[in-house]
């Protein structure tokens, strides 16, 4: 990755990807876009089967040792299998809180299942499921709900390796020996901190690295259109709260640079005026890189629209290279406390129809020039408003 990524630097890294709030609509609709997502849920539906064979089997190998504690626990884990399966198999994909609340069911009654058992090696196979649930978390939520999954996968091993070495569950066959115990009992809560301790969270920062990457521009290190769009959608609520807006940039005859000064120092300039743009926002700020020489700012408005959009202007047109870059500037203000509907797609598409409109006619105008649209009446550019011959830049 060529571009002057702030990912780069390893401590602010690890900190990103701990805060990451992870779109889930965004991988759920991502894997619907393959034709997947049927798929993912038939096999998610069949594990739950594959738990309602383990609970049976489990009931059958404990014989007459198991109580009516460990039948009433069985016949659990046997009905939360089965709704598993139903859940995957007929309904369609769980929104992220109903994703939550299923793990929450399954780590409560296979902790239940690991330590009511009257069998040793039945408890250890709940572990391994606990293990399994883990990859699932890995995938579509967030290293804290991860971490709250490892957290409780240790703790639940812990016990039940107390369990073992305090010679509370049964060994088949017999022994005394205290110590084969204590082994066991530490073997088991170190086999689960690599597995859910270590190897779950590597995969999931590969995987969060490779989304990342996914939505981000590898020359700049900015966002990409697709990242922008999982950004801004994963967002709604917070900007029906306060008012916001959408700058459209255009690198003023970008064309010509290249032509004359080669696609190298092209891309110099680019990731020139990426670092400059992201000087030039506030915190909080979103930038991405959506076209070749075409950048999108959004943030929260807590300035004149103008100061923000001559500030981002001047961003660009202060470069010290040796050719003079300007830029062609257009802003939309979201308000949410004038507008009629609610924050949704539809208003993000909106807003950056109108940025790009508004962008368009500060081109048309000769670059280096900004234009505040108005939303409710912002003009779309039509064949008839193709400008003729490139203008000369106005100062500003």
């Amino acid at each position: 990755m060529r571009g002057g990524n702030a990912l780069t630097d390893s401590p602010s890294m690890y900190r990103t990807w701990w805060r990451d709030r992870v779109d889930y609509r965004w991988l759920v609709e991502t894997i619907e876009s393959f034709g997947a997502l049927g798929k993912i849920k038939f096999m998610l539906g069949a594990g739950g089967i594959v738990m309602l064979l383990i609970a049976i089997l489990a009931s059958i190998a404990q014989g007459d040792t198991g109580g009516p504690v460990d039948m009433a626990q069985g016949i659990a884990e046997a009905l939360v299998a089965g709704a598993w399966t139903v859940r995957w198999w007929f309904l369609p994909w769980p929104r992220e809180t109903e994703s939550l609340i299923w793990i929450a069911i399954f780590d409560i009654d296979t902790a239940a299942n690991d330590l009511l058992v009257q069998d040793r090696v039945i408890g250890v196979l709940g572990v391994v499921l606990l293990m399994a649930m883990g990859g699932y978390v890995a995938v579509f939520h967030s290293p804290r709900i991860l971490a709250l999954h490892i957290g409780w996968s240790v703790l639940a091993s812990a016990a039940l390796a107390t369990l073992i070495a305090t010679g509370h569950l049964p060994v088949r066959p017999p022994t005394d020996d205290w110590k084969q115990d204590l082994a066991l009992g530490l073997d088991i809560v170190l086999v689960m901190l690599v597995v859910v301790g270590v190897i779950l969270p590597f995969v999931q920062f590969c995987h969060w690295l490779f989304r990342i990457n996914a939505l981000s521009d590898p020359l700049t290190g900015l966002l990409n259109r697709r990242g922008l769009d999982s950004f801004m959608l994963s967002r709604r609520g917070q900007c029906q709260q306060r008012p916001s807006y959408v700058a459209m940039l255009d690198l003023d005859r970008f064309k010509s640079v290249n032509d004359t000064f080669g696609h190298p120092f092209g891309d110099e300039v680019l990731m020139l005026a990426a670092r400059r743009l992201r000087a030039a926002v506030a915190p909080g700020a979103r930038l991405a890189r959506t076209g070749g020489e075409e950048f999108v700012v959004i943030g929260y408005l807590t300035e004149d629209p103008e100061i923000v959009a001559q500030r981002l202007r001047r961003a660009i047109e202060s470069m010290r290279l040796p050719v003079t870059i300007t830029a062609s500037v257009g802003l939309v203000v979201y308000d949410p406390a004038n507008s009629e509907t609610e924050y949704s797609e539809t208003t993000y598409r909106d807003l950056l129809s109108d940025a790009d409109s508004a962008m368009y006619r500060a081109k048309h105008l000769g670059g280096n020039t900004v234009v505040i649209a108005d939303r409710h009446t912002a003009a779309k550019p039509t064949l008839d408003d193709l400008p003729t011959k490139l203008a000369t830049p106005s100062q500003h």
